[in-house]
């Protein structure tokens, strides 16, 4: 333990043995404890990507303003690495490292700790769920990636992460769909909502053919779930429809929102009341929503 204190950082060891781990206390608990001597410049050639990094495309338009602003500033907050047999593996900061690169730098500050191959997976997960979004597809590959190289349950990820276990097993319902209709979804073609709705359907060809439909036709999530309610459509789940609540005029806007918002909307004497399990899911409905902090 005591190597591993040394290695990691003092209190670190606490910080993954919680249910949910905050990235930014994990990064200011390094910053906090590393001295400046620990603080070195790295060349950007000795780098490599964490392989457990989820995210596969990068945001050009994003790219370029922080290599701007690096460019002009220089690189505000070290990365944290690992070394490796080849160099140091990035556990966070790789889009600094892009930048850097951009901005036709050839070194970086950097803070060197120890992680084991399973830590490395949760942050690199978390960096890019609390920091910048995954496409839908992207997160389901980091959420399965995590289900089986930690041996969690989809209860203990759920909680990992800070998402509702209703989120995590609708995002991993994505991956069953055919392979063309997740490109679909991760070029932002098709929403989250559309390929839930696609995703309780049995048939491969009428998922795709929907989907199909759904970019030509600019279909709703509504549309959808009208069209493929019929015995032409079987389901993976058979679904016994409970009867309409007239009572409740705004109905349609609740499963609107609940679609783009992915959580629970409940509309009563003229409030709409949204839910959110923990700082992290506000975090993600305000950004959805475009509200900044």
């Amino acid at each position: 333990m005591e190597t591993k204190k040394r290695a990691l950082g003092r209190g670190l060891e606490q910080l993954f043995n919680n249910e949910n781990i905050d990235l930014e206390s994990l990064e200011k608990r390094i910053y906090e404890t590393a001295t400046k001597e620990e603080i070195v410049d790295l060349n950007l050639d000795e780098l490599r990507p964490n392989p457990y990094q989820p995210r596969k495309t990068f945001n050009d338009e994003a790219l370029a303003e922080l290599s701007s602003s690096i460019k002009e500033y220089g690189v505000f907050q070290p990365i944290i690495v690992k070394r490796s047999i080849k160099g140091f593996e990035i556990i966070a900061g790789e889009r600094r490292v892009r930048a850097s690169r951009l901005a036709g730098l050839t070194t970086i500050p950097a803070i060197i700790r120890d992680f084991t191959d399973e830590e490395m997976l949760e942050i690199s997960l978390l960096e890019n769920l609390q920091r910048e979004n995954l496409n839908a597809i992207e997160e389901a590959i980091a959420y399965k990636s995590m289900l089986e190289k930690l041996n969690l349950t989809q209860e203990e990820l759920s909680k990992k992460v800070g998402k509702s276990r209703s989120h995590v097993t609708n995002i991993l319902g994505l991956l069953r769909l055919p392979s063309e209709v997740q490109t679909m979804i991760a070029d932002n073609k098709i929403t989250m909502g559309h390929a839930r709705a696609l995703s309780k359907l049995e048939s491969d060809e009428q998922i795709y053919d929907m989907a199909l439909k759904i970019i030509n036709d600019n279909l709703s999530v509504r549309d959808i779930e009208n069209i493929t309610d019929s015995n032409k459509f079987e389901r993976k789940v058979k679904i016994e429809r409970k009867p309409k609540n007239t009572d409740n005029e705004y109905k349609y806007v609740e499963d609107l929102l609940r679609d783009k918002l992915d959580t629970k909307v409940k509309i009563k004497d003229k409030r709409i009341e949204i839910s959110f399990n923990n700082v992290a899911d506000l975090n993600r409905i305000l950004e959805i929503i475009d509200i900044k902090e």
